[in-house]
C-alpha cells in the first residue's frame, strides 16, 4: 500500500463506530472486524438487491458481480438512504448506475489487480510471439522447424500510464523492447526506458504490441477507431485489458480480415459477453477471455488493505484516498 495508514490504538470517545454494509465477502469482514473504531458490519444478503441496503448505514463495500447489472434506471426511493461513503473493489464505475454517484462520496479500487492484469499482458504478448499451442505437432508428418518470434527490439505501446501501465512496463523492459507511453496529463519528467507518445495515432503507427490500460470514459469511447487502425502497423497485436467500449470492434474485426494487423487478444468486449453467434467466439485472429486478468493475485488482500486505509481516515473525518472524480470519470 502506498496510502499510509492512520492509527488508532483505541477508539477515540468522539469517533463515530461506522455502520457498514458489507458485499465484498468474507476476508474483507474478517480484516474489518477488529479495526479500532469498533463498526457495526452488516453482512448483506445474497439473495437480496446490492442497492436494497439498510438505511441506517454510513458505508457500503460493493462490487460490480454483487448484482448491480440489474439496477433500475432511476435511483430507487430513499437512496442513498444515510450513506456517507460508499467503497467499490473495481476501479471503473461503468458497470455501477449514474445514481450510485448520486451523494456519498465514492472511493475506487485504484490499482488492485494491476499485478495480475501486467502479467496477463505478458503471458498475451509471449503467446503471440511464440506461438507454443499453435505449433505444437499431433503426428510424425507435423514435426518441422517453425521460426517463431521475438519480442527483442519489437515496440510495446501502452495507452494509459495507471498502476496498470505501470506494472506492465516494469515486466516487459527486461525483454530489450522499446516502450512507448500515451497518458493523458502531460508528463512532469522524462522516465528512463520509456519515450512518451503524443497521441493514439501516433502511438499505433509504432507498435507491435498495444496494450490498453485506459479508463472508460466518454473521451475514451471507441478510441481504437477504423480510422485509428488504418494507421496501425501491419504486425500490430491488439491487447485490450481496460474496457470494450474503448474499441470499435467491427472496426477491429475488419482490420483483421483484411490483414492490416496481426491479432487481437481482447479480455473486454463491447458488450459484455457477445451475443450468442457473434463471430468474434471464433475468429481466428482473436484470443478471447472473459474478464478474468484481473484474477489470480492478492486482490482481496489487497481491497481489504486499501479498506482499512479508509476506514481509517473516515472515522477520523478527514480526505479519502482514491476518490472518483466526476470530472476526470475515473
Amino acid at each position: 500500500m502506498n496510502t499510509p495508514r492512520i492509527e488508532g490504538r483505541r477508539a477515540s470517545t468522539s469517533v463515530r463506530s461506522p455502520i457498514i454494509v458489507n458485499q465484498l465477502g468474507a476476508e474483507v469482514r474478517a480484516v474489518l472486524a477488529d479495526h479500532w473504531s469498533r463498526p457495526l458490519i452488516i453482512d448483506h444478503p445474497a439473495d437480496r438487491a446490492p442497492w436494497e441496503i439498510a438505511p441506517e448505514a454510513d458505508v457500503l463495500l460493493t462490487r460490480p458481480l454483487a448484482g448491480w447489472h440489474g439496477a433500475p434506471k432511476e435511483k430507487p426511493a430513499g437512496w442513498p438512504f444515510g450513506l456517507h461513503w460508499i467503497q467499490t473493489a473495481s476501479t471503473g464505475i461503468d458497470f455501477f448506475p449514474a445514481w450510485l454517484l448520486d451523494g456519498p462520496v465514492v472511493t475506487v479500487g485504484r490499482g488492485i489487480s494491476a499485478d495480475p492484469i501486467a502479467e496477463y499482458v505478458l503471458a498475451a504478448i509471449l503467446g503471440f510471439e511464440k506461438r507454443i499451442h499453435d505449433i505444437r505437432p499431433r503426428s510424425r508428418t507435423e514435426w518441422k522447424i517453425t521460426p517463431l518470434g521475438s519480442l527483442s527490439g519489437k515496440t510495446i505501446g501502452i495507452a494509459g500510464f495507471g498502476a496498470i501501465g505501470r506494472a506492465v512496463v516494469e515486466r516487459v523492459k527486461p525483454f530489450g523492447v522499446n516502450i512507448r507511453v500515451l497518458r493523458r496529463a502531460a508528463w512532469p519528467y522524462v522516465l528512463p526506458g520509456i519515450q512518451p507518445a503524443d497521441s493514439i495515432e501516433q502511438l499505433v503507427e509504432v507498435s507491435d504490441h498495444l496494450v490498453l490500460a485506459l479508463p472508460a470514459t466518454t473521451k475514451t469511447t471507441r478510441l481504437i477507431s477504423a480510422d485509428v487502425l488504418a494507421r496501425a502497423k501491419p504486425s500490430l497485436h491488439l491487447i485490450n485489458v481496460a474496457r470494450g467500449r474503448i474499441v470499435d470492434q467491427g472496426a477491429l474485426l475488419q482490420a483483421l480480415d483484411e490483414g492490416r494487423i496481426a491479432g487481437a487478444t481482447l479480455d473486454v468486449t463491447d458488450p459484455e459477453p457477445p451475443p450468442e453467434g457473434d463471430r468474434i467466439y471464433g475468429h481466428p485472429k482473436v484470443v478471447l477471455t472473459p474478464h478474468v486478468s484481473w484474477t489470480g493475485g492478492e486482490d482481496a488482500k489487497r481491497l481489504a488493505d486499501k479498506t482499512l486505509v479508509n476506514l481509517d481516515a473516515y472515522a477520523h473525518g478527514v480526505g479519502l484516498a482514491d476518490v472518483f472524480d466526476k470530472n476526470l470519470e475515473y
